[in-house]
Formats: structure tokens, sequence, C-alpha cells
């Protein structure tokens, strides 16, 4: 897997620019362009393009390799890489144990337009095969669950049957793990999470390097109206210029976390990929670059978890993930089919020590 240059991305800008440009990108706030005479060729209308877009989109396009285009959340993503590729009579496959909301669209929404909607595990996915299916969406790791799924073989299984993949790789993003390298079709992303990484914006993104399927993500959003907003555009590219140190910091304290929350004796079960014993130990070493910084654990009862949750001071009682912050949640009150004491906790920038002496203060007082 070629991981991304991100030295590289911090100068795209940069390299281009003239004598007395601004070096920090420009945010173009603006519904209308000066436009005499044929409009070709340029800027037209705040819906339909913004510069502040392109140069985030470039960015975004050399992170995942492919070309890119920008939603205003991640599931303005899902939908629009979802209804560019599906139409009535489609026979869709989903996770059961994915992301909640993107089962919610197919079950409200696609269903009713004559879409048929198939769910399976992601732990026995691939059961079945994949025959009939004409698009078939994965998430690997999972939400919350963290189960892995075999992207490469599945990829390949999805091709040969004559279907084309769609991967949410939020949970990971870019600089973790690579589904196109990996055969993937389509990515989505809710750039929301770590990619943005302050809590302070909803974007999204869909990445392929298939133009037909570009070129309808495009006339999706550019009909449908799901824009980004030129401000949060603005916030997200300024988001990934560290995202890479980010990143780094917060997979590198999930691991050490993880190794010492697998000892505590508060902790009836804990999942992450990198542990050597975690159910998706192997499938995570083969196809991603770093183990991510999401991990999950369970308490002995669902009193005890929100206890954990709501005094720990060094977590943020919140849903979401990806921030500076460390956040942790319980997800039964969503509906996910977990344990009411499961808690998914996002590792955030705080220095491990200290984060690692809260955490395990409030859990030896329960």
């Amino acid at each position: 897997m070629k991981p991304p240059k991100t030295g590289e991305m911090l100068h795209l800008r940069g390299n281009a620019l003239n004598k007395g440009d601004p070096v920090a990108l420009p945010l173009t706030q603006s519904s209308m362009y000066h436009l005499p005479g044929a409009p070709d060729g340029h800027p037209t209308y705040g819906r339909v393009e913004n510069p502040t877009w392109v140069h985030l989109e470039h960015v975004l396009a050399h992170l995942e390799d492919a070309p890119c285009l920008t939603f205003p959340s991640g599931m303005g993503a899902i939908s629009a890489a979802l209804f560019a590729t599906v139409k009535a009579g489609s026979h869709i496959l989903i996770p059961s144990d994915g992301y909640y909301v993107t089962r919610l669209l197919a079950d409200r929404f696609l269903s009713n337009l004559g879409v048929s909607v198939t769910e399976r595990p992601t732990t026995a996915f691939a059961e079945g095969g994949f025959g009939g299916f004409d698009v078939v969406f994965l998430e690997s790791p999972s939400n919350p669950g963290l189960d892995m799924m075999d992207l490469p073989a599945i990829a390949t299984a999805v091709r040969t049957a004559g279907g084309l993949t769609i991967a949410d790789n939020t949970t990971m993003t870019p600089l973790g793990q690579r589904p196109l390298d990996l055969g993937i079709d389509v990515v989505v992303a809710s750039d929301t999470k770590a990619m943005g990484g302050h809590s302070d914006l909803l974007m999204g993104h869909v990445a392929s390097r298939n133009a037909q399927i570009m070129e309808r993500v495009e006339e999706w959003r550019r009909v449908s109206g799901a824009i980004p907003g030129p401000h949060e555009a603005w916030l997200l590219h300024r988001g990934l210029e560290t995202l890479d140190v980010r990143f780094d910091r917060m997979c590198a304290s999930a691991q050490v976390l993880a190794e010492r929350l697998a000892e505590h004796e508060a902790v009836k079960q804990i999942r992450y990929p990198g542990l050597s014993d975690d159910p998706s130990y192997a499938l995570a070493k083969a196809q991603t670059s770093r183990f991510g910084f999401l991990l999950s654990i369970t308490l002995e009862t669902e009193e005890k978890a929100e206890t954990f949750i709501n005094t720990c001071p060094m977590l943020r009682p919140a849903t979401s993930f990806g921030g500076v912050h460390s956040s942790a949640e319980r997800r039964a009150r969503w509906g996910d089919d977990v344990d009411p004491a499961f808690i998914r906790l996002s590792v955030g920038c705080e220095p491990i020590e200290e984060l690692w002496q809260a955490i395990e203060i409030s859990l030896n007082a329960l």
C-alpha cells in the first residue's frame, strides 16, 4: 500500500503561488461571480463551484490518489455515492452492523424507490457470494464493532460478479487504509471526524478512479444542491494540514491504551485491531498501515459504563469521534446491537500518560 505524501500535500498550494499571493488558502464567500459574455471555462454560480472547494478537493485527491468531490456531511457523501450508482430494480448489499444511518437511508428511502436491500454482518459478509448485487457497500473496520472485511477479496469477487463496491473509510482515513488501492471502486468518508479533527465542522467526500461514476456524483451534487459551505471547506483544509501529526499521535496512544485496558480488571472485553489476539488483527495487519484511534471496552454494567464516561475528566461524553479531544459513548443508546455496557472510545491528542492516568483513576473508582 503506497502511503500518501503528506509533506507534498502541505505544499500543493505553495508551489503554485505567484509573488505576493497569500500562503494560507483564501476563503471565497460568494454565491455569484462576475460573468460577462459566455460563461464557458469560468466559475458560474455558488451551487456549482467555489474556489475554496476546488483547492480542498485538490488536496483530498492527493491523499486518496483519485479524483475527489466534497459534500456537507459524511451522509451527504454516502447518499451521493449511492444515488449515483443505483436505480429502480438495483440490488444492494450493506453491513447489518455498520453505521446505522447508512442502513436507515437504504431502508427508508432507497427501498421505497424500487431498490432491493440485503444486509449481512461484517464477519459473514462474503457468505452467500455477491451474484446479483449491483452495489456492495462495505465498512471496514465496522462502526462500532471494529470487525474487518477482506477488502481485496471482496472487491475482486464483486467485480467478477458484475457489481461495484463502495467502502466507507471514515474510521481509518487515507493515512491508515487505502481502499482504492485494494480494488474498491468508490471511497466515501465523513471528514467531520479525524480529517477535520477539531469537532467544529460537518463535511464528507467521495473519491473514485472511475470517471463515469465521478461524473454522476458531480451531477448529483450540482442538481440536488448537496454542496459544502465554503467556510466549512476552508476549515477542513486547515484541519488536513495537521492530519498526519494528529493521526500519528492518536493511533500511537490508542495502542498504548488498548494494551493497558486489556489488563484492567474493570474491563470485561476490549476490541482494538492492534491487539494480537483481536479477531481483526490479521486483516488489519494485512491491509492497514496503522491500527486506528478507535477502540471499544465493555464494562460490567450499563450504570458503570455511564459513570465512567461521565466522570473521567479527559473523556468528553459525546457522539461522533476523531477529534483532538478523547471522547466516549455508550453506543446502545442509539440502538446499535451491542452490550448495554459497551463503550466506543475515540482516542485524541492528549499526552498519553495524562490520559491514561485519568482513565485508570475513573475505572478504579467504579
